[in-house]
């Protein structure tokens, strides 16, 4: 080992191909995330033992008819062995869960709505992860219980295994003309169910339908000898149900109304249409004070209007928004395919410019209609907005994490210079974290057929490797820092100090390895594991034969009373290294002396 080492900084053309080995396999590494080699995400699927589905069909759908779309769906998950039992819920959310008090659950309460939980045998037990069995299922039920009720949406809802949003993609539509956003929402809608590995396409706004108002004519209520209250009454009982009477139990602390209605047969209407609600008031006779059978119709009036949508309002300011769900894929790269199409097809009617500046809302779009000059803003939000605040987060923790460690490197050895290569050996173990991803996701889509995702927490464990990697560099500079100032020549100082210390330095990268082979398997957590992994292998490679390289060309490692050989440095790179880092030594110094005068001011 001393004398590979000693043999790799002696040669110039050895130093060389050592650093454009480095420097060729960061830069391939590196480019392996845009390349879409190695893929994004925040998280990874979770596989549970639950999920649920959404149903919501027509605005203006019965009760009876969200039953149906519901009892189709209940027979399909029948089917499935893996399925212990359900909860159906109509006309209203189930119980909250963790996604649930994101989702909005506890606000439905309508007709058209239903959830339906899904609870599995325990994922210990099964082969096929949740994950799996909802991206089977989810075209299976929507092909064959999607079309029961025109305008239904059937949604398959995850437990997330991050933070919970209203959906994975969410497109919000800021603007003040309720035409122009429920159109383009629309166009906005049809690119997403065109966008490949996008599924669940639903828009958060009601539909327009037309709607039957009874209105009593009270004159003429009069004149056929009725009263108002004897036709509310039979309206009532002939479309809603009504209570007539009430029973008391010592079982219940309040009365028990007793409900009556007409059968559903004879509640039915023959028809959608005005004309048969009018042919049923008119089958619907009472008697007058005279003992007379006066058609329903006779007193009571029909009037068709015009639904009203629900109006959703968000910082004090209208919009209306489409969601989506990503199956087995990122959420980014649908995300930046679907931004460049709908750039691309709304500038047509739109002028469409980019959010300026870098920000969580960088992917915003402003719209300017050509013909009235509306202005509208479209912004991404959901597991997105998660995505880049984390990343975000992280990046800050990263930058912070690698500026601290400079100044602490810097006071300790009062040297730019050694700082420098101690962050340099940080930064290089990004080579075996993201190839380690790519080997992984390799091996997962062969035997498992999903892909495995660089996320969050594989950066939190590229982040952890830094002060690993920052150890191991410390090592071998103190170690041929105190060779050196026992007059060892510095070429072979640092080839004794890299082969000492090569022992410590695998040890605790093999003890790193150990540690993380059970975390890696975890489907949350696995990409942490990954990282600390081939992290770890990558940056043990750097600290013993580059660093070196580097140290051999840093004259900051010597003591002041060394006087360096004729020969030496050698070579172009060496030279301008020696300069690079004299001139970091030169505006140290200059920092201490205006420091210096700056306290002998104070």
């Amino acid at each position: 080992m001393e004398n590979f080492v000693y043999n790799i900084i002696s040669k110039s053309r050895y130093k060389w191909l050592v650093m454009m080995m480095v420097i060729l396999s960061t830069i391939g590494a590196i480019m392996m995330l845009p390349n879409e080699l190695v893929l994004a995400k925040m998280l990874p699927g979770k596989s549970a033992n639950t999920f649920t589905i959404y149903i919501d069909t027509a605005t203006s759908a019965s009760i009876e008819e969200t039953q149906r779309v519901t009892t189709c769906v209940q027979n399909q998950m029948m089917e499935e062995k893996e399925v212990l039992d359900m909860s159906i819920n109509l006309g209203q959310g189930a119980a909250l869960d963790y996604a649930g008090l994101v989702k909005g659950s506890a606000f439905k309460n309508r007709k058209n709505q239903a959830e339906v939980v899904i609870n599995l045998t325990d994922k210990h037990e099964r082969a096929e992860p949740s994950y799996m069995m909802v991206h089977r299922l989810r075209p299976k039920v929507q092909a064959k219980c999607g079309d029961i009720v025109p305008h239904t949406s059937i949604r398959f809802i995850e437990m997330p295994s991050g933070p919970p949003t209203l959906a994975t993609i969410v497109i919000e539509l800021f603007g003040k003309d309720d035409r122009l956003l429920r159109h383009t929402i629309g166009r906005v809608a049809k690119i997403l169910k065109e966008t490949e590995g996008l599924v669940d396409i639903d828009i958060m706004q009601d539909d327009f339908y037309t709607k039957y108002n009874l209105v009593p004519n009270k004159e003429k209520i009069i004149r056929a000898g009725l009263s108002v209250d004897q036709v509310n009454q039979i309206t009532y009982l002939a479309f809603k149900g009504t209570a007539v009477a009430v029973k008391n139990t010592r079982d219940q602390q309040d009365q028990i109304p007793i409900f009556l209605r007409l059968s559903d047969e004879t509640r039915m209407l023959n028809g959608n249409s005005i004309n048969a609600l009018r042919t049923k008031l008119s089958s619907l006779r009472l008697i007058n004070r005279e003992g007379m059978m006066i058609p329903l119709s006779e007193v009571v009036s029909v009037e068709s209007i015009r639904s009203s949508p629900s109006i959703f309002r968000k910082n004090l300011k209208k919009y209306v928004s489409v969601t989506a769900e990503c199956d087995m894929v990122s959420q980014v790269y649908p995300l930046l395919e679907a931004r460049s199409i709908i750039i691309e097809k709304l500038s047509d009617e739109f002028n469409v410019t980019k959010v300026a500046g870098v920000n969580t809302y960088m992917f915003d779009l402003n719209l300017v209609d050509k013909r009235t000059g509306t202005e509208m803003l479209l912004r991404w939000d959901g597991e997105m907005k998660v995505s880049l605040d984390t990343f975000r987060d992280l990046g800050g923790a990263f930058i912070a994490a690698l500026v601290l460690m400079f100044l602490l490197i810097v006071v300790y050895y009062k040297s730019f210079a050694l700082s420098g290569i101690v962050l340099v050996g940080s930064f290089l173990s990004i080579i075996g974290v993201i190839l380690g991803h790519w080997i992984t996701n390799k091996i997962q889509v062969f035997f498992l057929e999903t892909n495995f995702f660089l996320t969050a927490t594989s950066l939190i464990g590229f982040i952890s490797l830094m002060g690993i990697s920052a150890r191991s560099s410390l090592l071998l500079i103190d170690f041929t820092k105190s060779l050196i100032e026992e007059g060892m020549e510095k070429k072979s100082a640092i080839a004794i100090a890299t082969a000492t210390r090569a022992k410590p330095i695998m040890l605790t990268s093999i003890a790193i390895i150990l540690g993380s082979l059970l975390l890696a398997t975890d489907p949350i957590f696995g990409g942490l594991g990954i990282s600390l992994i081939f992290g770890s292998m990558a940056a043990t490679l750097v600290s013993l034969f580059f660093i070196p390289i580097l140290m051999d060309n840093v004259r900051a490692i010597l003591p002041k009373d060394y006087e360096y050989p004729e020969e030496e440095p050698n070579g172009y790179v060496a030279q301008m290294t020696t300069r690079w880092c004299v001139l970091m030594d030169n505006i140290r110094e200059y920092f201490i002396v205006y420091r210096n005068k700056w306290d002998a001011k104070k």
